[in-house]
């Protein structure tokens, strides 16, 4: 019994003190990829905090208080969602998927009216927009359908019902309108989709059936009367393949942001950015904030931002091939594109080689909620990172 007792008070031989930073859930996080956010965000109030000082008359610092405050919220999230294992959301799939259809419907009958859409709810500090949230809940929940549906079904069944699972948000999204986010919703479907091993020739045909819808809403249906898209939706989505002939209707906004960046030449106006600074360029603080970069900072600000999201999508890619199962592959994978095409389209539209969809630069524009689900997804990249890190040390130790 004695040598028992020695035995359990015997420290084992192999035993290792776990630091704070180990028991944090820090030791294995991908820093850079921590790093490149916190950049971007850190970025985006200074440029606030340059190029919004008039636009509150009274509070300077209207942006730049607020943006400091969601990046602040958006870091704890970060932090929390690193503390749980991502696996468990494939469980709640059902409940996720229910909760995003449900948050983007609801917004129909309690959401405000702004500029003819309903796309958020009033709360007493900010307004929240659920289809930003939706963003990540629709590749958290459709990566646990495709993971649970791998077997179910023929290939052509499973396709469908993926994109079935993928387009009612999207749609819904869409009916807001907003069809910048409806559009990243069907990106994430698709990337979800791609990593998920569906055939090529099933990506051909949707490809296909891109193309026919595209030419039916803004070629066919206006033609014979019966158009689909609103006149200012169409009109944003084409004036950028004629700039010239629209550039004091909806090419405007596009026109003025290519000054501005072409006017910034290589080191930037700085306070002398006459094109942002004096409103010629609308939206600056959200969607055209790529634009005040530009002619402020010039192409060496605007390299060094777009530096930033190339670490970023490198490192999120780099999860996507650690993972240590099928579903944080999937996730990684459709976070990863998710990411990658809002800031593609955002800065093609500032460069005035992309329509206008209003779909904003991820952790640079201004906005709490698509700053807070940003912070979100890369906290769960971050938790696919460490379970990964965590699984390839036990292998080791044992």
């Amino acid at each position: 019994m004695y040598a028992t007792r020695a035995r359990r008070a015997r420290a084992e031989p192999f035993a290792v003190r776990t630091g704070i930073a180990e028991r944090l859930g820090l030791a294995h996080m991908d820093w850079p990829l921590t790093l490149a956010a916190l950049a971007l965000v850190a970025f985006s109030v200074f440029t606030l905090s340059q190029a919004t000082r008039t636009d509150v008359p009274g509070s300077p610092n209207y942006y730049v208080d607020r943006q400091a405050i969601y990046g602040l919220l958006g870091v704890i999230g970060m932090v929390i969602l690193t503390r749980i294992d991502y696996s468990r959301f494939r469980e709640l799939r059902v409940g996720i998927y229910t909760f995003l259809c449900a948050s983007v419907a609801l917004v129909f009958v309690f959401g405000f009216a702004a500029r003819g859409s309903r796309r958020a709810f009033e709360l007493p500090f900010f307004s929240f927009q659920p289809s930003e949230l939706g963003k990540l809940l629709l590749v958290l929940a459709l990566a646990g359908f495709v993971i649970d549906g791998a077997r179910r079904g023929s290939p052509r069944q499973r396709t469908v019902r993926y994109l079935c699972l993928g387009l009612a948000p999207a749609g819904l999204v869409f009916l807001q309108p907003d069809l910048g986010t409806s559009l990243v919703f069907v990106a994430a479907t698709l990337a979800v989709m791609y990593f998920g091993g569906v055939p090529w020739t099933h990506f051909a045909v949707i490809g296909a059936a891109i193309v026919a819808l595209v030419s039916l809403v803004l070629v066919v249906a206006p033609a014979v009367g019966v158009p689909i898209l609103k006149g200012y939706q169409e009109q944003r989505l084409t004036s950028f393949l004629h700039p010239n002939e629209e550039s004091g209707g909806a090419g405007y906004q596009q026109n003025q942001g290519v000054i501005a960046i072409g006017s910034g030449g290589s080191t930037g106006r700085g306070d002398h950015a006459t094109q942002t600074r004096l409103d010629f360029v609308p939206e600056r603080s959200t969607d055209f904030i790529f634009a005040v970069i530009g002619e402020r900072y010039g192409f060496m600000g605007a390299a060094f931002v777009l530096s930033l999201y190339a670490l970023l999508f490198w490192r999120a890619l780099r999860i996507v091939t650690l993972s240590k199962n099928s579903y944080g592959t999937l996730v990684a994978g459709g976070i990863a594109v998710s990411l990658l095409f809002q800031a593609f389209v955002n800065v093609g539209m500032n460069l005035g080689i992309m329509p206008i969809t209003g779909i904003p630069l991820p952790l640079m524009s201004y906005g709490g909620s698509s700053v807070l689900a940003t912070f979100l997804a890369v906290g769960v990249l971050q938790s696919i990172n460490i379970q990964a890190q965590l699984a390839q040390k036990g292998r080791f130790a044992w």
